[in-house]
C-alpha cells in the first residue's frame, strides 16, 4: 500500500492483486481492444484506491474510490501495450502504448476519444515516486491540463 501527499493534502490509499492470465474479465478486455485475441498477457493485476482530498469545495470529507484491471502486453523488454479497463482521463476502457527508458524511467501515452494523455513516472529514491502528466486535445495541439505529483511510501501502519 502507498500514500501519496500533495500540497493540496491529497491523501491516496491503493491496493494491487494479481489475476490469473486466463480470467474472462481480460478475455472481455482484450476482445474489445484492437488486439489479438492470441495477444501474449503479462502479469495483469487488478488496482484499487481511496482518496481523500481537501480539494473538493462541496463536501472535503468525500471519499473517491475505484477499481481497474490492468493488463500488460509487451512487445518486447521496454515496451508494449497496456490495457486498462477504466482509463484515468476519460471513464472508459483504454489501451495505452508504453515505455521504459535506460534510466527506469515508465512512459504512457494514451489515444482517448477527446484526448490524448502523456504520463510519466520515475523513482527518485527507494521510497519516493514522481508522476508527470500532459493531456493534450485530441488532435494534440492544446494542452487541457498538467500535474505533477511526488509520492512517498508509507513504510508503516
Amino acid at each position: 500500500m502507498s500514500m501519496m501527499i500533495d500540497s493540496m493534502v491529497n491523501m491516496v490509499q491503493n491496493s494491487i492483486s494479481r489475476i490469473e492470465s486466463s480470467d474472462q474479465e481480460i478475455n472481455n478486455l482484450i476482445q474489445s481492444s484492437s488486439l489479438s485475441e492470441e495477444s501474449e498477457v503479462s502479469a495483469p493485476f487488478r488496482m484499487t484506491w481511496a482518496a481523500e482530498s481537501d480539494w473538493e469545495p462541496d463536501d472535503p470529507n468525500e471519499v473517491s474510490s475505484g477499481s481497474c484491471l490492468i493488463v500488460p502486453i509487451p512487445s518486447d523488454d521496454s515496451k508494449g501495450v497496456l490495457l486498462r479497463s477504466v482509463g484515468y482521463a476519460e471513464a472508459a476502457p483504454a489501451e495505452s502504448s508504453y515505455s521504459f527508458l535506460s534510466d527506469g524511467t515508465f512512459l504512457l501515452t494514451t489515444q482517448y476519444e477527446q484526448s490524448i494523455a502523456e504520463e510519466r513516472i520515475w523513482f527518485v529514491s527507494e521510497h519516493v515516486r514522481c508522476r508527470s502528466s500532459v493531456l493534450r486535445t485530441s488532435a494534440g495541439s492544446g494542452v487541457l491540463q498538467t500535474s505533477f505529483a511526488s509520492e512517498v511510501r508509507r513504510l508503516s501502519s
